[in-house]
């Protein structure tokens, strides 16, 4: 089989575990970066199809459907059954990743098999949601329960658009919610081709159901008055409107992965090699195309030229190309907005006065290639050095001491992430505690597991994702209080039987609370 020309199976709306074309017959084009050229029309959905997926999405919510009557094991199983058809079709999958978004084929398959860990680690949350009992006075009886958000829309980049899905989908499920998936419009395939595993996997209909289309999809899905929750991982603008939509529609719950600026330190007692690929692989993974990249790499005085000669080796070492072929490092960025914006700012810190040491061109005349840039001699206000880029531009910038670069490194409106390279435990936990971010990594970066929450301070975002805390997102909490109203009002034979049945409620959360009369 040719991976780089996978048949492209699925372009229609994904609705009520149906695969139906858009109510208008609209279809967008999809792009492949490598080329340029057109891969296929995919269909766009508007406000009314978005109507008709928050639809099927409430209809699955209802307290007697299958999906809400089904023992929380079981729900377990469903979304092992879908991380198994991942695996099985993990080539595929990969090729469709790379066909659509550019990035390698090796680091497609690397994202699937991180996606489909998010999803198994969630899956063995599903019967461990549970509430408490509460002591309290006055007689009272009191627990929590937790139950499922209601219907979530579900917004994704398409840095990451098998990961992201895995991010949002994992707790989403494993709570007991319904979901209403937008992918971003660069990127839709594979989402789609997902769906019909959904489908495979047995998952009852209106469950999961997935809208493509452009802004106009989002905002659909922000402003309904029947969507209970929006996840939005993107920019800080969007995010923006977001919150603006929830506050004029439902005040719907919102959680927001944004934008980053994330600076990375590297202190002068440090393996100067060993360090410049730590602070490579921060910026340049994924071409640059990564929300908590070390975009920021702050170097101390004493090794800031050694450093600098070996980051420059590595950039230069980096080869950028054909993304299905196995030694290509770096492939196309993924459209040609994100290629003009990416220029536009490599040229403003050549204006600026960066010194700009490789890199800071077009690679080839097809496709959206860049190839690795380094600037040195960067200066905080310089434009690259305080915003997003989002490409594979490092710059390099000189401190001095640790009080100082921390609140260089702070002055920022992002704070999704940071790392630290020294020796020193003692002041790499400083650090740690001084920095604004969500996630602080120390000699290493992108240190990202299930089981650890990620998101960002301050306008990097609200909430948090993986780990326990990523269910929180999706979760209502409820206290019952149960107060005797007469004495002998329950024998102790119904007292017990009370207990156990609140107690099997609380575990198995998707049941209703019963309590039976009195006699």
């Amino acid at each position: 089989m040719d991976n780089s020309k996978p048949t492209i199976k699925y372009t229609k709306l994904f609705i009520d575990n149906e695969f139906v074309d858009s109510i208008s017959g609209k279809k967008f084009p999809t792009i492949n970066p490598a080329t340029g050229t057109v891969i296929t029309e995919v269909s766009e959905a508007d406000k009314a199809d978005v109507d008709l997926a928050v639809k099927a999405a409430r209809k699955a919510f209802k307290r007697d459907a299958p999906w809400r009557m089904m023992d929380a094991s079981k729900r377990a199983k469903l979304m092992h059954k879908l991380a198994d058809l991942m695996l099985r079709d993990i080539d595929y999958l990969a090729a469709l990743e790379t066909l659509d978004n550019g990035k390698t084929y090796n680091s497609s398959k690397g994202d699937i098999m991180a996606s489909i860990e998010v999803l198994r680690y969630y899956a063995g949350w599903c019967d461990k949601i549970h509430g408490a009992t509460i002591p309290t006075s006055n007689g009272l009886f009191s627990m929590t329960r937790k139950e499922p958000v209601g219907v979530v829309g579900q917004i994704i980049p398409w840095n990451y658009p098998i990961m992201m899905l895995a991010w949002k989908w994992g707790p989403a499920m494993a709570t007991g919610c319904t979901i209403v998936l937008k992918p971003a419009e660069q990127t839709p395939l594979t989402a789609l081709y997902i769906g019909s595993l959904v489908k495979e996997a047995g998952f009852p209909p209106g469950v999961v159901n997935i809208v493509t289309g452009y802004g106009m999809t989002g905002a659909a899905i922000s402003e309904h008055l029947d969507v209970n929750k929006v996840a939005f991982t993107g920019s800080t603008e969007v995010g923006h409107l977001i919150m603006q939509a929830s506050g004029k529609s439902n005040l719907k719950r919102v959680s927001l992965e944004l934008g980053g600026k994330s600076p990375l330190i590297v202190m002068d007692d440090v393996d100067v090699k060993k360090a410049a690929e730590i602070a490579h692989n921060a910026l340049f993974g994924n071409h640059g195309q990564c929300c908590c990249a070390g975009s920021r790499t702050f170097v101390h005085a004493k090794i800031y030229d050694e450093f600098l000669k070996e980051a420059k080796k590595l950039a230069e070492n980096r080869k950028v190309g054909d993304p299905f072929m196995k030694d290509t490092m770096q492939g196309p960025q993924v459209d040609e907005e994100m290629f003009n914006k990416i220029m536009g700012l490599i040229e403003s810190g050549k204006k600026e006065g960066a010194t700009c040491v490789t890199g800071g061109k077009r690679v080839g005349t097809t496709g959206y290639f860049i190839a690795p840039t380094i600037f040195a001699d960067v200066l905080d206000d310089m434009r690259i050095a305080k915003e997003e880029i989002f490409g594979p531009v490092q710059s390099i910038i000189k401190f001095n001491t640790l009080e100082e670069v921390i609140e260089r490194a702070n002055n920022t409106i992002y704070g999704l992430a940071a790392g630290i390279i020294t020796k020193d435990i003692d002041m790499a936990l400083a650090f740690s505690k001084a920095i604004e971010a969500g996630s602080v990594w120390i000699n290493g970066y992108d240190l990202i597991t299930p089981q650890t929450p990620f998101g960002g301070f301050k306008q990097s975002g609200i909430g948090r994702e993986l780990g326990e805390e990523g269910l929180h997102e999706y979760l209502e909490m409820k206290t019952i209080s149960l107060r005797f109203i007469a004495e002998n009002s329950y024998s102790f034979t119904k007292f017990v039987h009370l207990i156990v049945s609140l107690s099997l409620s609380l575990i198995f959360d998707s049941r209703n609370i019963s309590i039976f009369n009195k006699s």
